[in-house]
């Protein structure tokens, strides 16, 4: 076989490679090919949270572009290109490539020390809780705490958060499907990861990073990279309580008996199903069932 004849790598995923045909970051000269190559500038997210587009949005294209993630207040955000209010980057939590607005990042921000064990917790102007909160903050948002007292805590970027609701990075919430279950009622918003809803890949993301474990953003990426792998039985009731299951474009946790916790576009929020229940409704869909079955062990 000539090297003409060779076959050719797969082009990088660009949701986790930050390249386009005009620009792409340094680090991958000689892997894509661009017009030019730049050194990222590192901010942090300023705001409660803010979206991750998969273009920027401007007054003729607001209808057709998708969000694709959510930043939250404190995750890192590598930028490396900056255009009419909005940031072209990679978010430094899971490498998700994508356009927030400029405004919301900043580059002077605290390196955090801590991050949010609650699903929603507030940001006060006094050490009390007695004034209206200035802002909301949500499960696994990093903040720098500079002083504590009593049961508060105060930023170092200003106002001061209950201290219960927070924990040092590094400390890990090890039952994720608790912690997933704390999330039941949130609204289902695509690419949502808390701040102001949740779709299903970021229910599955969000509390496996508080049990510490990092994984990607998008479902089909998880079923690749979660856990272990685990045949598809024929019979439901050979699943364990805590297993990922896939469906096309579709996950979520099975808590046993029978139960399928998800974030539901069906219902617009993230609830508690019959697991044939859900297996209908995908077989209507998609002529399917479970694609895949992704089991997480985690040792104390």
């Amino acid at each position: 076989m000539s090297p003409a004849d060779a076959p050719l790598d797969p082009p990088l995923d660009p949701r986790t490679h930050p390249y386009r045909d005009d620009i792409a970051a340094d680090f991958l000269e000689g892997k894509v090919k661009s017009k030019s190559f730049v050194p990222g500038r590192e901010c942090r997210l300023g705001t409660a949270q803010s979206a991750v587009m998969t273009k920027p949005v401007t007054a003729n294209s607001n209808l057709g572009v998708m969000q694709a993630s959510e930043l939250l207040f404190g995750e890192a955000f590598t930028v490396y290109d900056e255009s009419n209010g909005w940031a072209w980057g990679q978010c430094g939590h899971d490498g998700y490539v994508g356009y927030v607005a400029a405004a919301d990042l900043y580059g002077n921000l605290a390196q955090p020390t801590h991050w949010v064990t609650a699903v929603r917790s507030l940001v006060f102007p006094d050490p009390k809780g007695e004034y209206p909160a200035m802002m909301s903050v949500s499960m696994t948002a990093r903040v720098s705490v500079d002083k504590e007292e009593g049961d508060y805590a105060r930023l170092a970027s200003g106002g001061w958060m209950f201290r219960n609701h927070l924990a040092p990075l590094g400390e890990t919430r090890t039952d994720f499907i608790a912690t997933a279950q704390m999330f039941t009622r949130v609204p289902y918003l695509w690419g949502g990861r808390g701040g102001l809803g949740v779709d299903c890949s970021g229910l599955v993301q969000v509390p496996l990073a508080a049990a510490g474990i990092a994984v990607p953003r998008d479902s089909d990426q998880q079923a690749e990279a979660v856990g272990e792998d685990v045949e598809v039985p024929e019979d439901a009731s050979k699943l364990e309580p805590g297993d990922i299951l896939f469906f096309p474009g579709h996950v979520g946790f099975y808590l046993g008996s029978g139960a399928f916790l998800h974030a539901s576009s069906h219902g617009m929020m993230v609830a508690t199903h019959t697991l044939s229940e859900v297996l209908e409704r995908i077989d209507e869909r998609h002529g399917t069932g479970i694609t895949r079955v992704r089991r997480v062990e985690i040792t104390e």
